[in-house]
């Protein structure tokens, strides 16, 4: 038996969706409400057009389809009543319970890992980042058995139909799936290779790096062209920042920095995607300071900021997390004036925090400023003498160090500034005297 309603005409493209969220009705630190609309807005980043969005509780795991028999029958009447065709579970689904799913709903259904790999795949732009999308989507998709990996609009091979391929067709297209998996590894490692001599190249300069890391939608994108007077895409929506983008800030020392925008995190991130990513994410492991840009305006930005802590400790920076990250409390332009106060007082509190609004440009000179004392705090304060002729000397100084003082007398330059220890080295071997 076909899944697709009898008589439907099957449309060309997928633009009529059902959200449905199963919450569990305690041991969650989410708002049910809000879960579903981030769900609602990760379908909208597709294109897709929500019919209706509902929150189900779930009292009970059923190894068969996740959801209750009841609501399974009631959801496919709502389902039915839409002419939906898509639905998307918000939670991990199991091959055997999505193939369930669509013959009670006869129509065609993915959960949260399945949408969050459909947008990637529609917004990653560099050859790195498609690499690793089509990377994610066959280790996903090889353990459903399916011929292919391909968006929405292509029906998944196999589970529609009774009967299904046989055991050969399977077995030849788990060989496939494996296949492409080996060829895209290697294609990645000379990505990364690449990238492994870019990373070199700028050590040479060298220039500090900071990474923007936090919540997809916190606003990372905005904040980094403000800082930067940059034109990175940015949009309202989730996911917007998917290829790692890099720019020259300078502080106001003088100082130039490399400011990395990185990919939104998101709970319940796939871990396909935090694996198959990890090498875009590795300017996150490089970087001399992470700065968490958190959404101060939503209601759940606590909750997001313990996924995002998550991702980052799986990533291999829990002892930076630990230690604790330069919070950005963004957004506050969103706030009323008694929880703008409030926020004021507890990033008085903290210490580690910073309130910032990037579209106004509110407290940003504060965050430049801050981002010079970190990184003057790991430098290192030298004294150094230079014949005036060392036009080229000199000027190396005030490119890579913060000169604090200088005195000439007739024939020498006598400069205090801060230097990072590897450029304190250099300046020895080109006989700076420090």
């Amino acid at each position: 038996m076909n899944r697709a309603k009898k008589g439907r005409p099957r449309s060309s493209s997928l633009s009529s969706a059902v959200v449905v969220h199963p919450f569990a009705r305690s041991g969650s630190n989410r708002d049910p409400e809000a879960r579903l609309e981030e769900a609602v807005g990760l379908a909208a980043a597709i294109d897709l057009k929500v019919a209706e969005a509902v929150a189900v509780p779930l009292a009970k795991p059923r190894p068969s389809t996740l959801l209750g028999s009841g609501t399974v029958t009631r959801l496919g009447e709502m389902i039915k009543g839409h002419e939906a065709a898509v639905v998307i579970v918000d939670a991990h689904l199991s091959p055997v319970q999505q193939r369930n799913l669509e013959r009670a709903w006869e129509t065609k259904v993915i959960d949260r890992t399945g949408l969050i790999l459909e947008i990637f795949g529609a917004r990653a732009r560099t050859r790195e980042g498609r690499l690793q999308v089509e990377l994610a989507a066959l280790s996903y998709q090889r353990s459903r058995l399916v011929r292919s990996w391909t968006h929405l609009e292509r029906q998944r091979g196999g589970f529609g139909f009774m009967g299904g391929p046989g055991e050969t067709q399977i077995e030849a297209d788990r060989r496939q799936i494996g296949d492409r998996i080996i060829r895209l590894k290697k294609e990645l490692d000379e990505v990364k290779r690449t990238r492994d001599l870019h990373r070199q190249a700028r050590r040479r300069v060298p220039y500090p790096i900071v990474a923007l890391v936090g919540y997809t939608n916190a606003g990372k994108s905005t904040l980094f062209n403000a800082l930067t007077r940059s034109e990175v895409y940015v949009q309202d929506q989730l996911f917007a920042t998917l290829d790692p983008t890099m720019r020259i800030l300078k502080l106001p020392s003088g100082r130039p920095v490399i400011l990395s925008d990185t990919v939104g995190f998101v709970s319940d991130l796939p871990h396909e995607l935090v694996a198959a990513f990890r090498a875009t994410l590795e300017e996150v492991l490089e970087a001399d300071i992470i700065v968490h840009v958190r959404d101060a305006a939503h209601p759940a930005t606590d909750a997001q900021c313990a996924d995002v802590e998550t991702v980052l400790r799986e990533l291999g920076v829990a002892d930076e997390v630990e230690r604790g990250l330069l919070e950005v409390l963004n957004k506050i332009d969103l706030l009323s004036p008694e929880d703008s106060r409030e926020l004021l007082n507890q990033a008085a509190r903290n210490g580690r925090q910073l309130p910032v609004s990037a579209l106004t440009g509110a407290g940003l000179g504060e965050l430049r400023a801050h981002l010079d004392r970190l990184l003057a705090a790991g430098r290192d304060t030298v004294t150094v003498d230079l014949p005036l002729s060392d036009g080229a000397g000199i000027a190396w100084i005030y490119r890579h160090g913060e000169v604090v003082s200088r005195s000439d007398d007739e024939v020498q330059a006598h400069l205090v500034v801060r230097l990072d220890a590897a450029d304190a080295a250099r300046l020895r071997e080109r006989g700076g005297n420090g």
